[in-house]
């Protein structure tokens, strides 16, 4: 294996301490310089690390990082046997990014943004780090009934603030089909998920002010938070005592769950930690988030003990719900359950981005809803096996991973066992595989040992993703 680059001339340096911040707890079990070179190549290939950056001396990382100088000279010794390091007189050890079999390893963006390089074997991309399903059969119905009924609003100006009535009062009815009474002036359409966390944020959130979320959680919630200017703070996913600690601890107003399959854990809030969130709201009068975008994708059937904001009473329970998971990501169509009061306020906040959502794909939605007890049985069930499948490939090809079986969701929090994640993620592109890196899910970039891999895709799809993983895997492991 060749392993060669463009040019080793330094263009910055790093300091020893600010290394040792940006490694941050890379020691694990096994020889010290080992786990010190791979922390070093993990953030190479993760892009924290720029390439043609000038490391710390030997003596001085030494220091900082509280090891034997033998260890760091060790560890850069690895590092150029790999070819990601080049050493020369006068000009110190130089961080490098080499090229394998002609193929870059690129850093990957938190988000997954950017388009994957092409194979030499012109094989295409494989998406596996976007939580959304393809679209049903019945999405083509939908919009026709929809165009039906589009008539009916040409006569005006298009415009509807907090949604249309209809869709408003479908909403509605499913919050009381499921035992929460609700009315529509209680519900805000908005234009995905997303922004309905984004307005949220924006509306009940100061700068510098903390908010309490799970970690690991949906990565595009601590985005919109930190847009907001809050301080993200994490606890334990469904440790329901440590989010009334940190609430207590901080005295933030708000705090973000996904109660339901969350994402990416898979975990579900059972019926007595719910009733500690109600209790915490009452105690410290915080306003709790539950984003239940994923609640329809029961795929064992049963195993949600009653929705999040219980009986509609409590009125610092606020929910957030989408048509985005359950029938397609590409009809963006959102809502919040909330007081009225916050309703109106949310719908002023969005007046400065969107001012409201398209009519028809909003009437879409309404038909959905209407046809829900038809098109997600068969839903749930094709993604049920492709969880499976998903599953038993993985647990085949790397029996040394923990890969806990969600039993909803869209995705498997898989454990690697190193904590090479970003490494692993960024090895991958260069294989056309995207996958989600465990610290882009945390507010602290902790879970470094996790990945998270999508089960939306064809069965064809899922093997030849798992063997384009593999040789991600060798490719980190050496």
């Amino acid at each position: 294996m060749s392993l060669a680059a463009p040019t080793t001339t330094a263009v910055r340096s790093l300091s020893a301490p600010a290394a040792s911040r940006l490694l941050g707890a890379w020691h694990t079990s096994g020889p010290v310089y080992l786990a010190l070179a791979d922390a070093l190549r993990s953030a190479v290939l993760a892009g924290s690390l720029a390439p043609l950056t000038r490391l710390p001396s030997e003596r001085e990382l030494a220091r900082a990082l509280g090891v034997s100088r033998t260890t760091t000279s060790a560890a850069y010794a690895r590092l150029r046997e790999l070819g990601f390091a080049t050493s020369q007189v006068g000009s110190g050890t130089v961080a490098i990014l080499p090229r394998t079999a002609g193929l870059p390893l690129r850093p990957q963006t938190p988000a997954g943004d950017g388009p994957l390089p092409p194979l030499a074997d012109g094989a295409g991309p494989i998406e596996m780090s976007q939580a959304t399903p393809s679209a049903p059969d019945a999405l083509h119905g939908a919009y026709e009934r929809a165009l039906e009924m589009l008539p009916a609003y040409l006569g005006t100006g298009g415009y509807a603030h907090l949604g249309l009535d209809v869709l408003r009062e479908a909403v509605a009815a499913r919050y009381r089909a499921r035992g929460v009474p609700t009315t529509p002036d209680q519900i805000l359409v908005t234009t995905g998920g997303q922004q309905a966390i984004a307005l949220l944020a924006t509306t009940l959130v100061s700068r510098t002010e903390p908010v309490v979320v799970e970690s690991p959680t949906y990565y595009h919630a601590i985005e919109a938070l930190q847009r907001a200017g809050a301080r993200v703070i994490g606890v334990p996913t469904g440790d329901v005592e440590s989010l009334a600690s940190a609430v207590h601890r901080t005295r933030a107003r708000l705090a973000y769950l996904v109660p339901d399959f969350h994402n990416p854990t898979g975990r579900t809030l059972t019926a007595d930690e719910r009733d500690a969130v109600v209790h915490l709201t009452d105690r410290y009068g915080v306003t709790v988030v539950g984003d239940e975008t994923l609640t329809d994708l029961d795929l064992e059937g049963g195993t949600v003990p009653g929705p999040f904001c219980g009986d509609g009473t409590n009125t610092r329970l606020v929910s957030v719900g989408s048509a985005s998971k359950s029938f397609w990501g590409g009809i963006r169509i959102g809502w919040v359950r909330a007081t009225p009061q916050l309703v109106q306020r949310l719908a002023r906040t969005r007046q400065a981005l969107d001012i409201a959502t398209p009519v028809l794909e909003q009437l879409a939605v309404v038909e959905l809803l209407a046809r829900r007890d038809e098109i997600l049985p068969a839903r749930v069930a094709g993604l049920r096996e492709r969880r499976d499948l998903l599953v038993g490939l993985v647990r085949d090809r790397f029996p040394d991973w923990d890969v806990p079986v969600p039993k909803g969701g869209l995705c498997l929090w898989t454990g690697i066992g190193r904590p090479a994640a970003q490494a692993l993620t960024a090895a991958a592109v260069a294989e056309g595989l995207r996958i989600g890196a465990g610290p882009q899910f945390t507010p602290d970039g902790t879970a470094q040992d996790r990945i998270r891999l999508i089960y939306t895709a064809t069965p064809e799809t899922l093997a030849e993703a798992v063997e384009r993983l593999a040789r991600a895997w060798r490719r980190v492991t050496g």
